[in-house]
């Protein structure tokens, strides 16, 4: 009989390049997680730095700084007992990508990046960012000394794969992955994961919040399970709107679903307004290579 743990998904109104402010409201969210007895809390894409970078993205202070916001994000106690899924660049191999940092107590479990970039309308993603191509595949990345110095760790998987743990499966799609033919839910459905995120930079546009509901629905109405939609919410500089809407799907049906145009700078979504209460696991997590049989 599976165990019941408590996630939790928001929105916030997160600023391009206001790296403490983000930080602040990053670590809120994960505080009010904590405090309803949530064990995962999604956060939306590229929440550390604020999406509308723009061309802020090809400095490397923008890199740096994400990850001085990381490593104080690793190194809070707010952050402890809670697995932790954040936004951020990462520069890998010499090549920028639009990613998810997942951590649990000190130790980053896994680096995910963006496999399907925005790159119409109002997006411009293939101009800072590249898609992450091997699919169902992970290579070594070698930290930042700031975070070694942290985590104790020298290495961590960065690539497609999902978290196992003794009781469930977790794994994480990124915004526009949702919106693909093929998105990465359906083979991860396939194989046995129970849980999957979405970390969300989407803007306001008229009945664009109910298409993101029926995509989040449609996908646990074929495969069961669950579903987290984080969001950002606001202008974080640019010139969208973020609606925010954070959501949480289960079986088909939306359990929990946060507030479109709130004005507060933290939304946390569940049912009851806060959480959602799933089958899921407990403790110790392994991060493995999305294929078949994992």
């Amino acid at each position: 009989m599976g165990r019941k743990v408590t996630v939790a998904t928001c929105a916030l109104n997160q600023w391009a390049l206001d790296f403490e402010g983000n930080l602040q409201r990053i670590l809120k969210s994960i505080e009010i997680a904590k405090n309803r007895g949530a064990r995962y809390r999604l956060g939306p894409e590229l929440e550390i730095c604020g999406y509308g970078c723009w061309d802020h993205y090809y400095e490397s202070d923008t890199l740096l700084h994400s990850f001085q916001v990381l490593a104080a994000l690793v190194e809070s106690p707010v952050t402890q007992d809670i697995i932790c899924d954040v936004g951020m660049p990462v520069m890998h191999r010499n090549v920028r990508y639009n990613c998810r940092v997942i951590f649990l107590n000190r130790k980053i479990l896994l680096i995910r990046p963006k496999m399907a970039l925005a790159n119409e309308g109002n997006y411009r993603e293939l101009r800072w960012f590249t898609p992450w191509s091997r699919s169902r595949h992970t290579e070594e990345y070698f930290l930042p000394r700031m975070i070694q110095d942290l985590t104790k760790q020298e290495t961590v998987p960065f690539g497609d794969a999902v978290l196992v743990t003794w009781d469930t499966c977790i794994g994480s799609e990124i915004c526009e992955e949702l919106w693909t033919p093929h998105s990465p839910h359906i083979d991860m459905g396939l194989d046995g994961v129970e849980i999957i995120t979405n970390a969300s930079g989407s803007h306001q546009v008229l009945r664009k919040a109910n298409t993101r509901v029926d995509l989040v629905t449609m996908v646990t109405s074929k495969n069961g399970g669950i579903y987290l939609l984080a969001n950002q919410k606001g202008c974080d500089g640019d010139r969208l709107y973020y609606d925010g809407c954070a959501m949480i799907a289960m079986n088909g049906s939306v359990f929990a679903q946060g507030s479109q145009f709130s004005l507060d700078d933290v939304v946390m979504s569940g049912p009851g307004h806060a959480w959602g209460r799933v089958l899921c696991a407990e403790t110790e997590l392994l991060a493995l290579p999305c294929k078949p049989g994992a």
